[in-house]
């Protein structure tokens, strides 16, 4: 009998060599940049992700030219890491412009807080990450196997010392976490004509390159989140590292820990699943950075990296069993556990509408359909938060369900903000349905490389037809998260809500039930391969079943995690038999 392979005798993945031979993620970059091609090699790509940027194509025009492989056109998605969500007026109008002039004219904001450009072209993505940097954000690592954007409910209220704390305690968390490589700014920042270094975002001089990542990085991407148990709007649990604030009388104890969450799947891989996070213990704040680094490092050092589609924590936490796991954080952190407390989440507020922000200020939350920013004939998005932002000059936050937030608003910009919008053909937040409200969508096609479907070109239409629907059923008012995705790696987090769309193949979705608005549970597959023009009807019958046997006060997740799948879908088959009778 051979031996049992172990994480250390295991061949390293093609991607592992990459890291180990690119120097601290310097690789031939710069050399790429300069040599006329419209894209980077493989290794390359791989690298550029810890950069902030993945290479991708248009697989639309990709179509057009059949066995014209190498016309494929080649453009970049640039991500910036914007921890918690918060930026300036300036900041953020700047990220527009950028969207116009380099970009495909559309800025997306993401389901991690953080911001999206789509169609930059290789010979601009040097003087686009150097304009974001300018305006001292950073692109470095929100992508790659390191840390990504570290999120945080964004809500600006103030003087409430458990929200500055906890906002302030991810801010040191990101800083902390953040990759020390000089790579990124001698590739990116240095003046090509005098070899200075532009404004630098991070990184410091040290002895040790990476002394928490060490020469290879992660084995995979590394999401955290900060939460309050009663308001959940980041999605914790969603996380492979989440600190849920403990707090009493108006101060924080300390932090519940939470490990192991993670959205994605491989279709073709049984090996992989969705996961939430589970309950580690508990810390005092003081203890934050120490607990963090002491889980990255047993990632770093036990997680699979001979198997990317197996490397995430949550993966790690499974072949390990969670008492192992949790003893070798101890191992690393140096001193025992506390067990969690008991708080949990119990709460989510998506921040959308007006509040007062309790210093005689107020902030609004605009909906965001999908999180994407543009003009289109009749509606002018984009045009209307220039203006806004120009006007009215507010701070800035981005929600984790891809909305906006504008803050520190007078009684008086009220009727100005809705002006604006109205002016430029845009809803306001509260002439939007609920339904609408709590949808989200990834990107998917055209360009995402990864998507199998349809996700955020079609979701509106199907909110459209469904509108309707549980308008009839006099379920207008009732909220429940709708989230679709163009493939089961899940960025928009179908598999915790209360009704998951997951693309299963061209125009054809998997639904899910039974999770919930708090994200502390996973749903459970309802229905596979189902065409895209039978999910109206298959929805509707499910929140006919709803409105017909739920219980008072019962969501809807709730009401399909009692009532069973299996149960649901006889009932709304039968409910649907009908329906056709009738027509």
């Amino acid at each position: 009998m051979s031996e049992p392979e172990t994480a250390s005798t295991r061949k390293p993945s093609a991607v592992e060599t990459v890291k180990i031979a690119s120097n601290y993620l310097k690789g031939d970059i710069s050399q790429e940049l300069a040599d006329g091609m419209p894209g980077f090699g493989k290794a390359s790509i791989h690298i550029l992700k810890n950069h902030g940027t993945y290479q991708q194509d248009d697989r639309e025009t990709r179509k057009a030219r059949e066995g014209a492989k190498s016309l494929r056109e080649i453009s970049f998605m640039i991500r910036t890491r914007i921890p918690g969500g918060k930026l300036t007026a300036e900041q953020f109008a700047a990220e527009i412009d950028l969207g116009d002039e380099l970009g495909n004219g559309t800025v997306r904001l993401t389901t991690r807080q953080g911001i999206q450009h789509h169609g930059i072209v290789k010979g601009d993505l040097q003087a686009t990450i150097q304009r974001i940097n300018d305006i001292q954000l950073t692109t470095l690592a929100a992508c790659g196997d390191v840390e990504r954007n570290v999120m945080c409910c964004p809500a600006p209220i103030k003087s409430n010392p458990v929200r500055d704390q906890m906002q302030s305690m991810a801010d040191h968390l990101a800083e902390h976490l953040a990759p020390r490589t000089r790579a990124y700014h001698e590739i990116w920042l240095k003046d090509p004509d005098t070899g200075e270094s532009t404004m630098v975002a991070g990184g410091s001089e040290g002895k040790e390159v990476e002394p928490i990542y060490g020469p290879t990085y992660l084995p995979r991407k590394f999401k955290t989140a900060f939460a309050l148990p009663e308001d959940n709007c980041v999605d914790v649990y969603a996380n492979d590292l989440g600190f849920l604030v403990v707090h009493e009388n108006g101060k924080i104890l300390g932090y519940n820990v939470l490990a192991g969450g993670g959205m994605g799947v491989t279709p073709s891989a049984a090996k992989t699943f969705p996961a939430l996070a589970k309950r580690l213990g508990f810390v005092p704040p003081e203890d934050v950075l120490t607990i963090a680094t002491a889980i990255v490092k047993v990632q770093r050092d036990f997680g699979n990296r001979s198997d990317r589609k197996v490397a995430r924590l949550k993966y790690t936490i499974h072949t390990m069993g969670l008492d192992a796991f949790r003893e070798k954080v101890e191992e690393y952190f140096g001193k025992k556990l506390a067990p969690c407390h008991p708080s949990d989440v119990h709460g989510f507020d998506d921040h959308i509408g007006w509040f007062e922000q309790g210093d005689g200020k107020y902030f609004y939350g605009l909906n965001i359909e999908n999180g994407r920013i543009h003009d289109v004939e009749g509606f002018q998005l984009k045009a209307a938060i220039k203006t806004i932002l120009k006007e009215i000059c507010p701070g800035i936050r981005i929600t984790a369900h891809q909305s906006l937030l504008f803050t520190d608003l007078k009684l008086t910009d009220r009727i100005r903000l809705s002006e604006i919008l109205h002016a430029h053909g845009v809803k306001t937040s509260e002439e939007i349905s609920t339904l609408r409200r709590w949808s989200m969508a990834c990107v998917a096609l055209p360009t995402c490389g990864l998507a199998v479907a349809e996700s955020e070109r079609v979701l509106p239409g199907l909110i459209d037809l469904l509108e309707v629907e549980v308008a009839k059923l006099g379920l207008s008012h009732e909220a429940f998260t709708l989230r679709m995705t163009g493939c089961p790696n899940a960025c928009a987090r179908p598999y915790n809500c209360d009704i998951g769309i997951v693309g299963r193949t061209l125009g054809k979705y998997t639904l899910f039930l039974g999770g919930r608005l708090l994200g502390d549970r996973l749903n459970t597959l309802y229905k596979d391969v189902v065409p895209f023009e039978h999910l109206c009807q298959e929805i509707t019958a499910v929140l006919a079943c709803y409105k017909a046997e739920r219980l008072t006060g019962e969501s809807v997740g709730d009401f399909c995690h009692r009532k069973g799948v299996d149960q649901v879908r006889v009932w709304a088959e039968q409910w649907s038999a009908g329906a056709r009778g009738h027509h």
